[in-house]
């Protein structure tokens, strides 16, 4: 029988505290308070597309800027992801997605690697100072996969392939990640052991 894939990580800075619980084996439910709006729908658009139930309680200096909480988040995030893969039997390793959301299209190939590693172009000239839903600067897009990627191990190419709208551009983002991590991190039958020739990832 497989072990549950389950974590659950916290920081607490002076500037912010989070917890995170990830089970990669869920259904997509989620429940998530950052206090940054469209960053919960960021994160529930990730479980749900991802198969993955995702819990997040983060607090932060918002009064200054939601810089501090989306970061500190996805850091945590990124832990929980690496800590619930375990050792990586069994898993497909890879994945790739392609998503649209009408006018943007977003594709991203994951890589299960544990060595972390970020390319991520496309985005339009000034969508990085845009502030979707009034409370997320569009900078922290990448931020978000930077962190996540760092502290989770993964290898992710991530790109931008048409968009005008900001908030579709980063909805098709996360979404393209969500869904290429679903088939990343999915538990392979035909697979013995840790997909890697060097016995470890």
């Amino acid at each position: 029988m497989t072990a549950a894939r389950i974590a659950t990580k916290t920081r607490k800075t002076s500037e912010s505290t989070v917890e995170v619980t990830v089970n990669l084996d869920g259904t997509g439910k989620s429940d998530i308070s950052t206090s940054v709006p469209f960053y919960d729908h960021m994160l529930t658009a990730f479980a749900k597309h991802s198969l993955t139930d995702l819990t997040v309680r983060s607090t932060g200096d918002v009064e200054i800027d939601e810089h501090h909480t989306i970061e500190d988040t996805a850091i945590v995030l990124g832990e929980a992801i690496r800590e619930a893969l375990g050792d990586k039997r069994g898993i497909g390793r890879y994945g790739d997605a392609l998503v649209p959301l009408d006018e943007a299209l977003a594709q991203c190939v994951v890589d299960v690697s544990g060595r972390p590693y970020l390319v991520h172009s496309g985005e339009p000239e000034g969508f990085e100072l845009h502030r979707i839903g009034g409370h997320f600067t569009g900078s922290m897009v990448r931020h978000v996969f930077e962190a996540i990627t760092f502290h989770a191990g993964l290898t992710v190419h991530l790109r931008v392939l048409e968009g005008r709208d900001p908030h579709h551009i980063a909805e098709a983002e996360f979404k393209a990640f969500a869904r290429a991590f679903r088939a990343a991190k999915r538990l392979d039958p035909e697979v013995d052991g840790v997909p890697s020739t060097k016995g470890a990832l």
